[in-house]
């Protein structure tokens, strides 16, 4: 699938442009209706290409309401500004980031299109009833196998049950690694999308201080 064909803003394609064609996860997740606003659990490997799925989906909301990406640590939260910042600098879509630093309805987030948000953060907006919340269309989670850690899942969890109570956005959860994925899609009310196709091979060896003998796959 060519991504000069995709229904998306031409900001997008040229930024993409150098890419032409979508990989097999990015693919599977047009396929199952990602452009169309349905929820999508993604599960594929590291640097498979789930960011960009999410970027097509953030994309596809623009001049539709707001887009949130939730992140689970302030240097996760960095690292998407700026990738963000630099896909949307010859648009006319802003972003902006706050990791939950001071509590509190931070109103001047009301002029931006897609906010890189901490868990923490969005928990405190939630609490303060921010208004502009009711325009949120689209919600990221990355590394949303984190729900099942003890100390960051709880609040993630409760943070997931509140958005699909008070607005049910489109949800896009992404991550590398889960145990139960049918399971957490049942849950989201969300299709599962897998692939293990990954850039790089992924091999496996014994290193013994001098060389490296990898394992011949059976």
């Amino acid at each position: 699938m060519n991504i000069s064909e995709l229904s998306l803003p031409q900001y997008f394609k040229d930024h993409y442009a150098k890419y032409s064609f979508l990989n097999p996860i990015q693919e599977k997740a047009v396929n199952a209706g990602l452009l169309n606003q349905k929820s999508l659990l993604i599960c594929a490997p590291t640097a498979s290409g789930k960011t960009f799925v999410a970027s097509m989906a953030i994309a596809n909301t623009h001049g539709t309401g707001k887009a949130i990406y939730l992140v689970p640590l302030k240097a996760l939260a960095n690292e998407k500004y700026k990738e963000y910042r630099k896909l949307l600098e010859k648009s006319e879509y802003k972003v902006n980031m706050a990791t939950g630093d001071v509590d509190s309805d931070s109103p001047h987030l009301s002029q931006y299109d897609l906010l890189i948000l901490t868990t923490e953060k969005l928990d405190s907006l939630l609490r303060h009833k921010t208004p502009w919340i009711k325009d949120v269309k689209l919600v990221v989670v990355d590394e949303i196998h984190l729900l099942n850690d003890p100390t960051r899942g709880p609040t993630l969890e409760i943070l997931l049950t509140l958005l699909k109570t008070m607005i049910k956005p489109q949800i896009i959860g992404l991550s590398a690694t889960i145990g139960n994925p049918k399971e957490l899609a049942d849950w989201l009310e969300a299709e599962l999308v897998q692939d293990s196709w990954r850039p790089v091979e992924l091999k496996q060896g014994i290193y013994d201080g001098n060389k490296t003998e990898f394992y011949e796959k059976p």
